[in-house]
């Protein structure tokens, strides 16, 4: 009984050390900045100032062609500006402007390290310099985020940015993604960092696409088929075959941003 006891506490002590561990860490393990490359985009000019809580303002813009939207594009973890070239290629023939947004702590951006508020903060400068500097009225601005970006896309459309909104692959929230890693973990208590979209679904007031992977190995489909659900003007779009990365390269996603864009139902991505 003794030895029994010894192990239950044991396991018990393990167990809050490690629960320790995850509330301590997790901007560590949720954030993975990647060394900062220099962006080389024809046509795109890098652009940069500072928020009005001084923190480093990034953001590479591609403009439109006349009378064309353009897209504010938040970018996955472990990405940076320098990753969007893919972007900048798959919109060049639809007319749609890029407006990319760098995170802090993130490539070329530096500052403090990352965090939900402090991205937050970053992305709502950026947004207000689209609009008061560069001139793009709302109603042309489509707010498009990938994974991680969703959320922080989300977020700027519940603040009420932009006209129009894409989500591509998204969470419902951090801390949903943390319990299907960590499913014996409180973690409704330890994430603080929370990205919540589904918790926002009733305020995003503006026409949303949401695409997601049949197959992606990073986030679930059920996640986006569950935030279709909970937004009142969503649509979705599921590439049965599509993974986590790979929905961008297949030829009909610009074409299908682009419908999107003008107000037109996006379709299915062709092959």
């Amino acid at each position: 009984m003794r030895t029994l006891l010894r192990w239950v506490a044991l396991l018990g002590v393990a167990y809050l050390c490690f629960a320790l561990s995850l509330l301590v860490l997790q901007r560590k393990l949720l954030y993975h900045p990647a060394p900062p490359i220099e962006p080389r985009i024809p046509g795109a000019t890098l652009l940069r100032s500072v928020s009005p809580d001084g923190l480093p303002v990034v953001a590479l813009h591609l403009p439109a062609a006349r009378g064309q939207a353009t897209l504010v594009h938040f970018h996955g973890n472990a990405e940076q500006l320098a990753d969007v070239a893919w972007l900048a290629s798959v919109l060049g023939a639809t007319g749609l402007g890029l407006y990319a947004v760098e995170y802090p702590g993130y490539g070329l951006a530096g500052g403090p390290p990352p965090s939900e508020a402090r991205i937050y903060a970053v992305a709502d400068a950026a947004l207000r310099q689209l609009h008061d500097v560069l001139h793009v009225p709302a109603a042309q601005i489509v707010l498009h985020g990938h994974s991680l970006g969703s959320g922080v896309a989300a977020e700027m459309a519940r603040r009420g940015h932009g006209s129009r909104l894409v989500l591509v692959s998204p969470y419902t929230s951090i801390v949903d993604m943390a319990r299907l890693l960590m499913p014996i973990f409180p973690v409704r208590w330890l994430v603080t960092d929370r990205f919540d979209t589904i918790g926002k679904a009733s305020e995003l007031k503006l026409p949303v696409l949401i695409i997601h992977g049949g197959r992606d190995e990073v986030i679930p489909v059920a996640m986006g088929r569950r935030l279709a659900s909970a937004i009142a003007d969503a649509s979705l779009v599921v590439e049965p075959d599509g993974g986590h990365n790979d929905l961008f390269i297949l030829p009909g996603y610009g074409d299908c941003v682009a419908r999107f864009a003008r107000g037109e139902p996006c379709g299915a991505l062709k092959r």
